[in-house]
């Protein structure tokens, strides 16, 4: 029987690290199980484990999706080496709870960086604005937990699923496929100033440019949450719908204040604008009725055989409330998984080998929980196709899905700044 476990009791297991033991440098050209005689390894990587290191957001304005996340790459690890692991050894996990700050990250990276191969989670725009050089250099490949296009000027960010500007732009397709928004109208755009927000106003700037939208920007702190005079603002410059990539305390008041302030016009997210845990405040569904949003996975309570069976798990090992970001975490342990195995048979675990490997994968196959992946450019989005959900009390974790994942033709078209 798997133990269920609270939110607090994980929170404090993970930030004290799943596991520790077995970081120790290996010398190349060891013994080992892949690509004939022997295999390459350098960081992170002994005759019986690899080390992953997991930097996410437990105690900060994304904990509820970092927390999610987390879960899931625990839920995937038990899984690999309950399995026989990848390439003869055992995956271990070292988690650090950055706070969604750059300053916890970077002493944070500096520990983690001489005991793990890469990063199983990197979760926050800033803080991997804020590490990139370290990563370049570290040649630390880590699969982020946000999704910057900005950010891809290198080749360290793992970044599965679309980029917030293409999330942005296939969110306004779809606002305009179901006559909700049309040409020439003036919209708002609600934006946490960093590079989570800044990216997904490219997204905004672009579609706007094709259709003659006039977007208000309005640009705020990851902390705020009381949205009472933006919204007043918008509303007075006769927008017809408002753009959120804000977090999700910030989701609900624009939510509540869009109903209570009379202007009762469509709102479209990016992923990490919604946590189920708003539903918790019964005063929000009502609201959150005029919200939608683009995401890359597919809701928990998707009519999906491996969501269907990742949600039994999930509910069987934790208590809280399934989310969006529980899939995000354990498609990040799929890829990973298959970048190791693809090393493993390439003959080189080493940092450089694991980069090689990610670059050879270019249709991951998911089982439906994302589009499928393409890594073989690591300046691209490595997919450009999302699912448009709604707010759905009856469901499992709130959500349920109104377009099916697809990719809009201006999505397809649009570059992003540093693809091939």
């Amino acid at each position: 029987m798997i133990r269920k476990t609270t939110t607090s009791a994980v929170a404090a297991a993970l930030t004290t690290a799943l596991v520790l033991t077995g970081c120790s440098t290996k010398a190349a050209d060891s013994s080992g199980g892949g690509g004939g005689g022997g295999l390459k390894t350098d960081v992170g990587v002994t005759d019986d484990t690899i080390s992953l290191g997991i930097q996410t957001d437990l105690s900060g304005a994304f904990k509820v999706g970092g927390l999610g996340a987390t879960q899931a790459n625990q839920m995937w690890v038990e899984e690999v080496n309950a399995n026989g692991g990848i390439c003869e050894r055992q995956i271990e996990i070292d988690t650090q709870d950055n706070n969604y700050k750059p300053d916890n990250a970077l002493p944070l990276y500096d520990q983690q960086k001489t005991k793990v191969l890469g990063l199983l989670q990197l979760l926050g725009s800033p803080v991997l604005a804020a590490l990139k050089q370290k990563l370049a250099s570290d040649n630390m490949l880590a699969a982020t937990t946000s999704w910057a296009s900005s950010n891809l000027d290198i080749e360290s960010p793992l970044m599965i699923g679309e980029t917030y500007d293409v999330e942005m732009i296939n969110g306004l397709a779809w606002l305009k496929s179901e006559g909700k928004i049309s040409d020439g109208d003036k919209i708002g755009h609600i934006y946490v100033d960093s590079e989570y927000g800044q990216n997904a106003a490219l997204g905004v700037k672009y579609y706007a440019e094709q259709y003659n939208l006039d977007v208000s920007s309005e640009p705020i702190a990851a902390t705020d949450s009381d949205m009472t005079a933006i919204v007043a603002k918008l509303k007075d410059a006769g927008v017809k719908a408002i753009l959120l990539t804000t977090s999700p305390a910030a989701t609900g008041s624009i939510a509540v204040q869009n109903v209570s302030q009379n202007l009762n016009v469509p709102l479209m997210g990016n992923g990490p604008t919604f946590a189920p845990s708003l539903l918790a405040d019964q005063s929000l569904i009502e609201p959150l009725k005029q919200f939608w949003f683009v995401s890359s996975f597919a809701p928990m309570s998707a009519d999906i055989p491996k969501a269907k069976e990742l949600l039994a798990t999930y509910q069987e090992k934790f208590t809280d409330k399934p989310q969006p970001s529980v899939f995000q975490g354990y498609t990040a342990g799929i890829v990973w998984g298959e970048i190791l195995k693809q090393a493993c048979d390439d003959g080189d675990l080493t940092r450089q080998g694991v980069m090689d490997a990610r670059k050879k994968l270019t249709d991951v196959d998911t089982e439906g929980l994302t589009g499928t992946l393409d890594f073989s450019d690591p300046g691209a989005p490595t997919t450009r196709e999302g699912f448009v959900l709604t707010v759905d009390p009856s469901t499992a974790d709130g959500l349920t899905i109104v377009k099916d994942l697809s990719a809009s033709d201006d999505a397809k078209k649009y570059k992003t700044p540093y693809q091939k």
